[in-house]
């Protein structure tokens, strides 16, 4: 059995409250830093506009106010966006799947290895370029929270890392068993050979 990864900081965190005791993580990883372009695309220009308004008159009182107050409420957006992709980490165990989330409040949205029927993965140009991806998981036809998660980085690994689990003999853990660590019921006994009537194959004489 090879060793499990080493975790960084705030997933070691997560795997230790989220995760049973006997289950091992197979991976660990935050989103691609590229998610927070788009934010930081909406972020400078505010932040531009409340410095240029903070510092156009400095003895108008109100000019300054508005700037001071554009300035620290896209300090606060960027700020929880950057926070948010920190604490948002995809773990992969030999069970389930889950997705942390939330700087203040934490949110844990997980989806069972056994019930994912099909993986679809997508790269973009500029994915392919940067090195990220999306994946989409279909559980028997339900519309699952964890159904796409994008900016997947190494988006090649994790691939083959779920296809693995999903593929593999094993892939429910040594002991096999639920979600919840209980071991699988065994099967039911087989049914009994069904015995063929015996049919006579002498004619009845017709009575007289």
């Amino acid at each position: 059995m090879t060793a499990p990864p080493a975790l960084p900081g705030r997933a070691s965190k997560d795997a230790a409250k989220y995760l049973l005791d006997d289950e091992q993580v197979v991976l660990a990883t935050r989103r691609h830093w590229a998610v927070l372009v788009e934010p930081t695309l909406r972020f400078l220009p505010v932040f531009l506009a409340g410095g240029w308004l903070f510092l156009l008159d400095p003895d108008n009182a109100f000019t300054s106010v508005v700037g001071l107050v554009v300035v620290l409420g896209s300090l606060a957006y960027y700020g929880l966006r950057v926070g948010e992709w920190w604490m948002r980490h995809f773990i992969v165990t030999r069970r389930r799947v889950l997705l942390t989330s939330g700087v203040i409040v934490r949110t844990v949205t997980l989806l069972p290895l056994r019930r994912i029927t099909d993986l679809t993965w997508e790269e973009t140009f500029f994915g392919q370029i940067l090195g990220y991806g999306s994946f989409r998981f279909e559980s028997a036809g339900q519309d699952q929270a964890l159904r796409h998660i994008t900016f997947m980085p190494d988006a090649k690994d994790v691939y083959r890392a779920v296809s693995g689990l999903l593929f593999s003999a094993d892939w429910g853990g040594a002991a096999g068993g639920d979600d919840e660590g209980n071991p699988d019921p065994p099967p039911p006994p087989p049914l009994p050979r069904s015995v063929p009537v015996r049919r006579d194959t002498e004619p009845i004489p017709p009575s007289e």
